[in-house]
C-alpha cells in the first residue's frame, strides 16, 4: 500500500508529480495515521509524525516522492454576510468565542459549518445567513504546525479531529487562578490526566 509520510501546506511551493487527489470533509481533515481512499478509489496510508489539520490544496508526500493533493469536500455550511467590515470583525469575534471553526471568504463574508444554534446566534447579532453546500476550509489556529497541536494538547479552534484509533498518551497540566482544585482521569485505551488549580474563594477538592 502507498504511504504518505509528509504534509506540505498549500503555501509551500512544491513541484512533485501529482499521483492523485483525496477529497475529505472538514471533520475528516485532522489526522495523523489512518487508511484513506483517494478519489480514484486507490487506498493509501496516511502516516504523519503528528496530527495535522489538512487544508484545501495541501499535499501529502508519498514515500516514492510523488504527492496526493487534498481537496475540501462540499458540505452543509452557513455563509454569513454582515453590514460592513467592523460588523464582520465583531461577528468573527463572537463566532471564535464559541470555539467554532471559521472561514473568511475573499469577498469578506464568513463561513461556518451548518449548526442551528450558531445560526440563531448569528441572526440575533444582525448577520444575514445563507445555507448552502460548499467546501469549508477554515482558518488555522495560531499554533497550527507547532508540534501538531499547538504544543499544549488542545486546539480551541477545533483543530482536534485526530484519528480515534491513534491517540498517544497525553498529560495536560493547566493552571487557572479560580480557587479550587480538580482532576480528571479518562481511559480510552490511552491515558489523559488534567490538573487544574483555581484561586477564587476558598480552596476545595472535587
Amino acid at each position: 500500500m502507498r504511504r504518505a509520510i509528509e504534509h506540505i501546506p498549500v503555501s509551500q511551493s512544491d513541484t512533485s508529480e501529482v499521483r492523485g487527489t483525496v477529497t475529505l470533509a472538514f471533520a475528516d481533515r485532522h489526522r495523523r495515521r489512518i487508511r484513506l481512499m483517494d478519489d480514484a478509489g486507490d487506498a493509501f496510508l496516511l502516516d504523519l509524525p503528528h496530527a495535522v489539520r489538512l487544508g484545501d490544496g495541501d499535499k501529502l508526500r508519498l514515500v516514492d516522492g510523488g504527492v496526493i493533493v487534498v481537496r475540501a469536500a462540499a458540505e452543509d455550511v452557513l455563509t454569513i454576510t454582515c453590514s460592513g467590515p467592523i460588523a464582520a470583525a465583531k461577528m468573527a469575534w463572537h463566532i471564535g468565542n464559541r470555539h467554532t471553526p471559521l472561514q473568511v471568504l475573499k469577498d469578506g463574508r464568513l463561513r461556518i459549518i451548518d449548526d442551528h444554534v450558531m445560526r440563531d446566534m448569528v441572526q440575533g447579532l444582525g448577520g444575514v445567513v445563507f445555507a448552502e453546500v460548499a467546501s469549508f476550509d477554515p482558518l488555522n489556529g495560531a499554533y497550527h504546525g507547532l508540534g501538531g497541536d499547538g504544543g499544549h494538547g488542545h486546539s480551541h479552534g477545533n483543530d482536534h479531529f485526530e484519528d480515534p484509533h491513534d491517540h498517544d498518551d497525553h498529560n495536560h497540566d493547566h493552571r487557572h487562578d479560580h480557587g479550587h482544585d480538580h482532576s480528571h482521569a479518562h481511559s480510552h485505551g490511552h491515558s489523559h490526566s488534567h490538573a487544574h488549580a483555581h484561586a477564587i474563594g476558598e480552596p476545595h477538592d472535587h
